[in-house]
């Protein structure tokens, strides 16, 4: 019976170390490949923000290989992309809130679905499976559609950025994702 409880202590000792100590330090490694960036725009009083990490393309095929289409993303790497804005405003015509959503896309070749998201998980993917997101589709609170624009000029890092555009007498805001040949334009309005 002590050796059963022995063999007991030790599993747990073991897990315990792989979820507090050796999981930790891979995230923070992790980090170091796809560093953290923020992109910031002020509309009409409102604050909007976005925080996520930045992967490179390093020579690879992105977008249908190493982020498969019609599958949840979790839109950069380690933790998942959040948005937050001050101030209820509108993405395309569905209104979202002010507050601080998760942020998820579902690529595709022609279109991406962009999500925002009630939960924040503290990593986006699984710890047993990579390829396995932390999306929570209960959670979902707004989901769009959008068109796929092809660049000439592949984006090396993954990027997201506000841009506003002056169109005549016309002005429009927009959320940008941008990596490899493939940018998305999701419309903003207060």
């Amino acid at each position: 019976m002590k050796l059963i409880k022995r063999i007991f202590i030790i599993i747990a000792l073991i897990v315990a170390l792989v979820y507090l100590v050796i999981i930790p330090y891979i995230h923070q490694e992790a980090k170091k490949f796809s560093p953290a960036k923020t992109a910031q725009l002020e509309l009409k009083g409102s604050s909007l923000e976005v925080e996520y990490s930045s992967p490179s393309k390093k020579g690879r095929i992105i977008f249908g290989d190493l982020v498969p289409f019609g599958k949840v993303w979790r839109t950069g790497a380690n933790e998942p992309t959040t948005f937050s804005t001050t101030q209820n405003i509108k993405i395309i015509d569905k209104t979202l809130p002010a507050g601080k959503y998760s942020l998820w896309t579902v690529p595709n070749r022609n279109s991406w679905k962009v999500i925002f998201n009630t939960q924040i998980p503290d990593w986006g993917v699984t710890r047993v499976d990579g390829n396995q997101t932390t999306h929570d589709p209960r959670f979902d609170y707004l989901t769009v559609e959008v068109p796929v624009k092809t660049l000439e000029n592949p984006v090396e890092n993954f990027s997201i950025d506000f841009e506003h555009l002056k169109e005549g007498i016309q002005q429009q805001d927009y959320l940008d994702l941008a990596w490899d040949t493939t940018k998305i334009m999701i419309p903003i309005y207060k």
